[in-house]
């Protein structure tokens, strides 16, 4: 009668040299052999990418993003729509101002991309703002708004990174405007810095004349004086290691879960599914925060957890097809259907509503929300029955 089943797993605290692929696999077995559950074939074990990253050494400093943005970026650099947060940007922050003279912040409102208000919606409409097209310096945003204050950690990031910036010897200055090419009035040296709709902001600012246009993809991108790096996404996806410090997104996420799948079919003969994930793909409805402030759910996967679900909308099948049906006669009808179901429902109707996410997505966010953010110390989550219907 079970279904999906999503489990965390205890493991050791993870440092920087140790073999992760290890720690991961002794860790689910032990927990297998003490709850007294087994493997089984696609069952999914994944990692969070913190401990991946930490264990391969994947970090930078201040220093690194100092010099890497000084020699790519010059003296005068615009950091356009940066997400406001005290561990995923502030640290890069003062690395870019270290390796500038002059930072121009060029916030968007009443919201970062990842949902951090600086103000309520409501209250661009009592002022009469046309937010497409208005462009505010920080002291006539202050006059007519007041001092933002972040609703869960009270934080006033206006003042907040400008005194970052002025701490690294840099002169700041802070605007806020949704239109990216608000900052060629500043300086046309660009680093674009918000996180999904990147390469659509770079597009927009080259469009408009931008000398140089880069985005945190392509600051930390390679080593420097022997430091971490990120080929793909650079400084996105990393995280406030020590005030000196970030840990960078993994960049041997892809095989590592490669190597889990291998390690748990020579000891166990079970052909798993593994991943590398971290932050889910989901919306608090309450606080606004869109979760996923990595540039992806997973980034490193094997391949049977690659496409989208392919299923059929059990409540659609009994109110439609079968309502005429009840008891055994309705269940093995719909479990008839389920077997003989095409191999791609795309825009069927009795496939509505069924989540057309990735299945990496779908799963990495499944995780992250098993794992969580704090002290549970289950970076590891077994993931089983994922892939059985109701048909199985």
């Amino acid at each position: 009668m079970a279904g999906t089943i999503s489990r965390g797993v205890k493991a050791p605290i993870i440092r920087e040299g140790d073999d992760i692929v290890k720690i991961v696999v002794d860790s689910v077995l032990q927990a297998a052999q003490e709850e007294g559950f087994s493997l089984h074939t696609r069952d999914v074990i994944a990692v969070t990418e913190a401990v991946v990253a930490r264990a391969d050494g994947n970090y930078c400093t201040v220093d690194d993003i100092s010099a890497d943005v000084h020699e790519k970026l010059g003296d005068t650099v615009g950091v356009v729509f940066p997400i406001m947060s005290r561990n995923r940007f502030a640290i890069c922050l003062r690395g870019i101002a270290r390796g500038a003279k002059k930072i121009v912040v060029q916030l968007s409102y009443p919201a970062d991309e990842e949902g951090n208000h600086l103000i309520d919606e409501d209250a661009l409409l009592d002022a009469g703002v046309n937010p497409y097209a208005d462009v505010f310096t920080e002291a006539e945003f202050v006059a007519k708004f007041g001092e933002p204050c972040h609703p869960f950690t009270g934080v006033n990031y206006l003042a907040y990174y400008r005194s970052l910036i002025e701490e690294e010897g840099a002169e700041a200055e802070i605007i806020l405007a949704n239109d990216p090419t608000a900052i060629l009035r500043f300086t046309d040296s660009v680093l674009v810095s918000n996180i999904h709709e990147r390469e659509r902001t770079a597009r927009r600012l080259q469009k408009a004349g931008a000398a140089r246009v880069l985005t945190l993809c392509d600051i930390m991108n390679a080593p420097r004086n022997g430091s971490g790096f990120q080929p793909d996404y650079g400084l996105l996806g990393s995280n406030k290691a020590t005030e000196n410090r970030v840990k960078l997104f993994p960049k041997n996420a892809r095989e590592v879960a490669f190597a889990i799948q291998k390690e748990i079919l020579a000891r166990t003969g079970v052909h798993v599914e593994a991943m590398v994930y971290g932050d889910g793909a989901f919306k608090d409805p309450v606080g606004k925060i869109w979760e996923l402030a990595d540039p992806v759910v997973s980034p490193g996967f094997t391949d049977g957890l690659i496409g989208l679900p392919n299923e059929l909308k059990l409540k659609y099948l009994a109110d439609n097809e079968f309502k005429a049906l009840s008891g055994e006669a309705l269940t093995a009808a719909i479990r008839a259907r389920i077997r003989e179901k095409e191999k791609d429902l795309k825009g069927r109707m009795d496939s509505q509503g069924t989540t057309p996410r990735r299945l990496t997505d779908l799963i990495g966010s499944l995780c992250d929300l098993t794992s969580g953010s704090g002290d549970k110390g289950t970076p590891i989550v077994l993931v089983q029955n994922y892939f059985n219907n109701y048909a199985d």
